[in-house]
């Protein structure tokens, strides 16, 4: 790999350890590599290609709730909270065993997530199932 794609890696990898949403490992299950897009503005972004692993499980199929019944039950309530959704995902724990099968590898050592990642099949059921 090129210096840029190496530090562009690098930065991310350094970004999700002081995070706390992964760690290192080191007898994965399951190994995802990374994938560099250029974006728009020249920059590159740093994905981890969950293919094989999104494949191996079964979509979990939970309904989203309709928004009319969403609005209606904050009806009353002095008081609403909203989450982070942006950061959502990265607030639900992955269950330690299930742990090593995000792991994906850089040009260095293999990381696995703590945290739900994004880009999993069933990130967002299981995200509407913690928040409801």
């Amino acid at each position: 790999m090129n210096e840029e794609w190496c530090r562009t890696i690098s930065d991310e990898v350094e970004h999700l350890l002081q995070a706390g949403f992964t760690r290192e490992t080191f007898c994965p299950d399951m190994l995802s590599n990374l994938v560099l897009v250029k974006k728009k503005n020249g920059k590159w972004s740093v994905y981890i290609d969950f293919t094989n692993l999104n494949e191996a499980f079964p979509k979990d199929s939970y309904p989203l709730p309709r928004i009319d019944q969403l609005v209606e039950a904050t009806a009353g309530h002095e008081l609403l909270s909203f989450m982070d959704a942006y950061f959502g995902y990265n607030q639900i724990k992955i269950y330690q065993p299930d742990e090593e099968k995000t792991a994906f590898i850089n040009d260095q050592e293999i990381y696995c997530y703590k945290v739900m990642p994004f880009r999993l099949k069933n990130i967002g059921a299981t995200f509407q199932r913690v928040v409801n």
